[in-house]
């Protein structure tokens, strides 16, 4: 079993890690739908801005000499090159992006060695880049339906010019862009979900008791007409300190209790030692004398209780008897 279990895992992470990586990506990882699903025109995401970049071209002194408009992005396809779905963000937003910024850092690099401001793909908003947009002079067309900015009429925005000198309407993210409705809800509903979680973890009980009754035989007949059902109990101690309980029964009238091994001996209580940040599984047998046998199922309670703290516990179980 343990061989076919890491041939499998082998195999499948070979399959998904190596072959289909893009695949997997696409269409398995729910990533790209919840990113997409979050997102509006305000949150910030990778963007290629065209109305810095467009025109492309290879050959920009070339195309100053001739009198031509070029734009920042000379063609490198660094950004695609270390992308690791092998998408261009340059075509836009697209399904396939996971958001590794990867891009950013590749062209951030081609424009410092270009002596160049940083910043043709960035973190921007979708208001801020059709803002920039429409200021660059591209116009919406329909295409298939949908709106998109045609690129061939971009006119770029403050090119090669100091940052002091740009343009003062060109749009740029900025405190307002996070501090919004939509994010405020967004901020407070991970925030309760964090506090639940650490409520959770605070308040949690840390003394757990399950029983589990013994399959077969349900019951045994002793010799004196009492009625005898094991039961496997395990005790956890999720403390870091040894901690002694007392094990007790409740709602079983005459019922007593004997650890495995000691049958001569039966008491109405036990007492349980637990070492530290351990779980302790022991066999008990519980008795319940003829007189005070019921037919068939009953149900009663395992109830542990720690000595010397109010700390407890309790489990509920049946005991079995004959049913006639």
């Amino acid at each position: 079993m343990a061989y076919a279990t890491v041939a499998v895992l082998t195999f499948t992470t070979y399959t998904f890690g190596g072959l289909l990586r893009e695949q997997v990506c696409t269409y398995m990882c729910p990533w790209p739908r919840i990113q997409a699903a979050m997102l509006d025109e305000h949150s910030l995401t990778v963007t290629y801005n065209d109305w810095r970049g467009e025109p492309r071209t290879r050959h920009t002194k070339r195309a100053l000499q001739e009198g031509k408009t070029v734009g920042d992005c000379c063609y490198c396809n660094a950004c695609v090159a270390v992308r690791p779905m092998g998408i261009d963000i340059r075509d836009g937003q697209q399904l396939e992006c996971i958001t590794c910024a990867l891009c950013i850092d590749a062209c951030d690099g081609v424009m410092q060695k270009l002596g160049r401001e940083k910043g043709l793909i960035s973190y921007t908003t979708l208001s801020d880049y059709d803002a920039n947009m429409a200021l660059s002079g591209a116009k919406r067309i329909n295409q298939e339906g949908d709106l998109v900015w045609d690129t061939s009429e971009v006119r770029p925005i403050a090119l090669h010019e100091p940052v002091e000198k740009r343009q003062s309407s060109v749009a740029h993210t900025s405190l307002k862009t996070f501090i919004r409705p939509r994010t405020l809800i967004y901020i407070a509903i991970w925030s309760l979900c964090g506090l639940a979680l650490l409520a959770a973890l605070f308040l949690r009980d840390r003394l757990d008791i399950n029983v589990r009754h013994d399959r077969n035989p349900l019951f045994v007949m002793l010799s004196d007409g009492s009625v005898r059902n094991g039961y496997e109990i395990k005790i956890l101690n999720m403390k870091a300190p040894p901690r002694i309980f007392e094990l007790h029964l409740r709602n079983l009238e005459g019922g007593q209790m004997n650890l495995a091994g000691e049958a001569q001996t039966k008491w109405t209580k036990l007492i349980i030692a637990v070492k530290p940040d351990q779980l302790r599984q022991i066999k008990v047998f519980v008795t319940v004398p003829r007189e005070n046998i019921r037919l068939g199922r009953k149900k009663f309670e395992f109830y542990v209780k720690e000595i010397k703290r109010a700390e407890q516990a309790t489990y509920t179980a049946h005991f079995e008897a004959p049913r006639t």
